[in-house]
C-alpha cells in the first residue's frame, strides 16, 4: 500500500465538506482532480470508501472509521513538519556541554544563556568535571562540546586551541600596583597561592622564580582559581592566574572584587580548548553554539580584559 499525503489530505476535506466540488474549491484543486485522487485511494486500499449516487459521494461506514485515522496521520505529519521546521530554526533540540571548574560557575552559564535567550523550547545540560574527565566524556560522544585544558592530540576529539595569557594578582591597593609590570624578583618571597604541583601555570611559576633566581613562598596550594583569588582579595597573598578565572571572579563578585592585575614578565599561558567528537557531525544546534562558545573564549585571549 502506498497512500500519499495529498490522497489523505484530499479525502478529509471530502469528508469535512461532504462534497467534491467544494472539497476542490478548498484545496485549490478541480473536480476531477479530486475524484481522480479519491480514486486512487479506494484503489490503494482496495475498497471503496464513497457510494456514487448521481455524479454525488456517499461515504461508506468504512469512510468514517478510516477518517479517525487519516486526521490521526496528518496531524503527525503536520506536527513532524513543524518540529523539522523549529529545528532549522534551532528552536528544538538539546544542548549537551563538558566544561571545567574555571569555566562552570561564571563563563559557561553566561555563553549559554547569550544563545538560549530566544530558544524556550530547548534543553540543555551544562555538567562540570575535571579537564581530563570532560576530554573523554567528549571523545566517547557524551557530550557533544566541552571546554578543558587543552588535552594531547586524540584520534576521537577535534580540538580547537585557545592561549589564555597570565597576569599577576594583586590585592586592591597593593604597593606593587605602582609597577606596571611584576617580575619573580618583585615577588621574591611575599606568599603566593599556586594551583597543585602538576597544573601547567604552578610549573611555569617555579620555572620562572627558579630562573630569575627569587624565592618562591608558596603560602597556599588550592585546586582551581576561584577559592585562589577570593584569598588574593582578602590580601592575604598574590598569584598568577589566566583570564577565564580572572574575568569570571570579576563578574561574580562585582564590586567586592578587591583584585587589580598587571602583566607578568617573563609571559606564561593556559592552553584553553573547544572540543568536539571527532567521529561523529555535530547537529546544526551544537554547531552554532560551538560557534559562538569559540568566539566567546579567543576574546579571554586579550589581557586587558582582566582589568575591565
Amino acid at each position: 500500500m502506498n497512500l500519499s499525503f495529498r490522497q489523505l489530505q484530499t479525502f478529509v476535506e471530502v469528508m469535512r465538506v461532504g462534497s467534491v466540488s467544494e472539497a476542490g474549491r478548498s484545496l485549490g484543486r478541480t473536480q476531477p482532480a479530486v475524484s481522480a485522487m479519491i480514486s486512487g485511494l479506494e484503489k490503494e486500499i482496495g475498497f471503496p470508501l464513497f457510494e456514487r449516487d448521481r455524479g454525488r459521494l456517499v461515504a461508506k461506514p468504512e469512510a468514517h472509521y478510516f477518517l479517525e485515522e487519516a486526521e490521526f496521520v496528518l496531524e503527525r505529519l503536520s506536527q513532524s513538519t513543524r518540529t523539522l521546521h523549529d529545528i532549522g530554526n534551532l528552536q528544538e533540540g538539546k544542548l549537551r556541554i563538558a566544561c571545567n571548574p574555571a569555566a562552570s560557575s561564571i563563563f559557561m552559564p553566561k555563553v549559554l544563556g547569550m544563545f538560549l535567550k530566544d530558544k524556550p523550547n530547548v534543553e540543555a545540560s551544562l555538567m562540570m568535571r575535571s579537564s581530563p574527565v570532560v576530554v573523554d566524556w567528549v571523545a566517547s560522544q557524551q557530550y557533544d562540546v566541552g571546554l578543558a585544558e587543552s588535552p594531547n592530540a586524540r584520534k576521537t576529539v577535534q580540538a580547537e586551541k585557545y592561549s589564555l595569557p597570565c597576569m599577576c594578582a594583586l590585592p586592591a591597593g597593593d604597593p606593587l600596583l605602582e609597577k606596571d609590570v611584576l617580575t619573580p624578583a618583585d615577588l621574591d618571597n611575599l606568599p603566593m597561592a599556586l594551583l597543585y604541583d602538576d597544573h601547567t601555570i604552578t610549573q611555569q611559576c617555579r620555572k620562572a622564580f627558579a630562573e630569575a633566581g627569587a624565592r618562591l613562598n608558596q603560602r597556599f596550594e588550592l585546586r582551581t582559581f576561584a577559592p585562589t583569588l577570593r584569598l588574593v582579595s582578602q590580601g592575604l597573598c598574590y598569584t598568577i592566574c589566566e583570564t577565564l578565572s580572572a574575568i569570571s571572579h570579576a563578574e561574580g563578585l562585582g564590586h567586592e572584587n578587591h583584585i587589580e592585575y598587571r602583566p607578568f614578565k617573563p609571559e606564561m599561558s593556559l592552553n584553553m580548548s573547544v572540543l568536539t567528537p571527532a567521529n561523529r557531525p555535530l547537529s546544526m544546534l551544537a554547531a552554532e553554539f560551538t560557534k559562538l562558545l569559540k568566539e566567546q573564549v579567543a576574546g579571554l585571549q586579550d589581557p586587558a580584559r582582566m582589568n575591565t
